[in-house]
């Protein structure tokens, strides 16, 4: 009975291609609307999370929001780094300045002035020559460690170890070359221009530790390195008489970015399926009114099938199987159309797209879902008709 039902709903459906053609685009659009907004979100998720973790996840940030009374100091940061929890700390000054190596001009350098271990903590391997010394910082030594990016904009290549170029008239060394980095949640790793904390305190005119990175010793010790940090921040601003040290300063490290980011584009992503399940929606009353229009063609159809014995219930299969073929049909369809479309737009947005199985399953189910639940009334509405009414109708 089911097999038969299933063929006079494809006889039905066939039997006026373009109106049951239109219907289907309906599920379609619901359906691709869903599946490639959903695979987008999670794609920016994964991006986010990657460049995140590629800055490593025991790393916690600290900035300092007092100006005037600032008591963070180098001695001090390496007293904190004595910690057990703590591997490495080292501060930033960033900076703007003019770069010219010969005649070439370089303005997209990052200039930044830090001391050894910054390296480690942001996870950079020097490629070429080294990276910053101790003896670099007290001596506020002319020397500079490049990203290979820079190097290649302002030498024509990475092989650049001794050779030179200045700063507001600075003149700097290149002692080592840091390996491709690509880019992160804060920019670009590769076009790095790294000097000497100390250095850059005096040629720039900064005084004061305003921010500065410390990691842990690994992802399960990031809990305690930070009670480390904010003690040791809470005791330096209360040698000042600051009452209220924790105003003075803000700490987070990136397993908490991470969560929140994670959470936040997760919300984007639910509210993003939701507004394109809506279009799903606007496809299924498509569908309930084509079945409706279906149902009052079909009258005298209907009447006659009773006559000659047809149950209600053979009615009621007969118009649920018809509306469950249309709107699966627009699911299989969309699924197939947003396979496409992920694959395409994936190299253009950047980042790696794919549909997830449980997006695709729910897509799949919501149109079916769709379909009883639009099916219904118009199936309903034909089983119900009477007999000897149906066969008087003109339409």
């Amino acid at each position: 009975m089911i097999y038969q039902s299933l063929k006079m709903a494809l006889k039905a459906i066939t039997g006026n291609k373009m109106r049951s053609f239109l219907t289907i685009l309906g599920v379609v659009i619901g359906v691709v609307a869903i599946v490639v907004l959903v695979s987008i979100g999670q794609g920016t998720n994964q991006s986010v999370v990657s460049s995140i973790e590629g800055m490593g996840t025991n790393l916690i940030n600290v900035s300092i929001r007092a100006r005037r009374t600032n008591p963070i100091s180098l001695e001090g940061l390496l007293v904190l780094s004595d910690n057990e929890y703590i591997e490495h700390v080292a501060p930033i000054a960033s900076v703007s300045g003019t770069v010219k190596a010969g005649v070439t001009t370089y303005s997209d350098g990052t200039i930044q002035g830090t001391t050894p271990g910054y390296d480690v903590i942001r996870d950079w391997t020097v490629e070429k020559g080294r990276f910053l010394q101790q003896p670099d910082i007290d001596n506020r030594s002319f020397v500079a460690i490049i990203g290979s990016e820079a190097a290649t904009e302002m030498y024509g290549t990475t092989n650049v170890v001794g050779e030179t170029f200045s700063i507001n008239g600075y003149t700097m060394t290149v002692v080592g070359v840091l390996a491709e980095n690509g880019t992160s949640a804060s920019g670009s790793n590769d076009n790095q221009i790294l000097i000497p904390f100390t250095l850059a305190e005096r040629i720039f005119s900064q005084r004061g530790i305003s921010t500065f990175y410390v990691s842990a010793t690994s992802s399960d010790t990031v809990t305690q390195a930070q009670t480390a940090v904010e003690s040791y921040l809470d005791k330096a601003f209360a040698s000042l008489g600051t009452s209220t040290a924790s105003t003075q300063y803000s700490v987070y490290n990136q397993t908490e970015m991470l969560s929140t980011l994670s959470d936040t584009t997760s919300t984007l992503t639910l509210m993003l399926g939701g507004i394109a399940g809506i279009s799903l929606l606007v496809g299924g009353i498509g569908i309930m009114n084509i079945m409706l229009v279906s149902v009052s063609e079909r009258t005298r159809e209907i009447g006659i099938r009773k006559a000659i014995g047809a149950a209600r219930s053979n009615i009621l299969m007969q118009f649920m199987i018809e509306s469950l073929v249309v709107s699966l049909m627009g699911g299989l369809l969309g699924l197939l159309i947003s396979l496409g479309m992920v694959n395409v737009l994936g190299p253009v947005l950047g980042m790696t797209l794919a549909i997830p199985t449980d997006v695709a399953w729910l897509a799949i189910g919501f149109s079916v879902f769709i379909g009883v639940v639009f099916g219904m009334y118009p199936a309903n509405k034909a089983s119900k008709l009477r007999p000897i009414e149906a066969l008087h109708y003109e339409g």
